[in-house]
């Protein structure tokens, strides 16, 4: 429980399911509190409180699916709350915007000054670019739903060097070695600052090992699974257009 304007209230956790081959860990046992996908993911999730989406790839995927572009489009049901990028991209694509408007919980344009750095020639733009979609939804999980613990699903990357994402099976993407690399690189100490900003958040990563390759502190902890939980077997015939859809 926790004390809220003079009353007992229960604990609010808040689930974030990345993209990560580890992400099906999520559907291990039963989850309470809310729940924030990130883009595309691998499974349904039919209390999914909102799809978190931060880039352009992913609203003109949308945008082609609602045109009938249905072999490169791509449908997310459900609520959404939507980056900087895809704010701008809704003021630029009017009759879209009209058409999603009840999809759309907000816009959530913060931005931590951590996500870029002037000594590296950096600036807000680039901040954006640094500021990844399970960034974002953890962010947001601290800052707007007031978690006072965030469960991560499928961030890989915060403990080995696999870049795998389910939303590239869907959208092109580079993840060549060098843009593996920048963004490993990046990504990674954007997550430290967060638990450092947020240090009454318990953070806990659901992994395979707890070996990160990120700093922690004494709010951040895994919850470790044995390797013969790795779901190797990915989903047959997965129709991409209409996955998350209900159809």
């Amino acid at each position: 429980m926790r004390e809220v304007h003079g009353r007992n209230e229960p604990r609010r956790e808040v689930h974030v399911i990345g993209n990560g081959d580890s992400a099906p860990l999520y559907l291990k046992e039963t989850r309470r509190g809310l729940k924030l996908a990130c883009n595309q993911i691998q499974f349904e999730v039919p209390e999914k409180w909102a799809t978190v989406m931060v880039d352009f790839k992913m609203m003109d995927a949308l945008t082609r699916y609602h045109n009938g572009d249905r072999s490169n489009g791509l449908r997310i049901d459900g609520s959404w709350v939507l980056g900087y990028r895809p704010k701008k991209w809704m003021e630029g694509k009017p009759t879209f915007h009209m058409a999603k408007s009840n999809q759309i919980r907000e816009f959530y344009t913060d931005l931590p000054q951590y996500t870029w750095s002037r000594s590296k020639g950096e600036d807000m733009g680039m901040g954006y670019t640094n500021w990844n979609c399970g960034h974002m939804a953890t962010h947001y999980a601290c800052n707007r739903l007031k978690a006072d613990t965030v469960h991560l699903y499928g961030f890989d990357s915060c403990f080995d060097f696999n870049m795998n994402s389910f939303t590239d099976l869907v959208l092109e993407s580079d993840r060549g070695l060098m843009n593996s690399q920048r963004l490993s690189s990046n990504w990674r100490p954007i997550w430290e600052h967060m638990f450092k900003e947020w240090p009454d958040v318990q953070f806990v990563f659901h992994y395979y090992h707890d070996k990160f390759k990120i700093k922690t502190q004494k709010n951040v902890s895994c919850t470790q699974y044995r390797q013969s939980d790795r779901r190797l077997d990915q989903p047959e015939d997965v129709d991409f257009s209409t996955l998350g859809s209900g159809e």
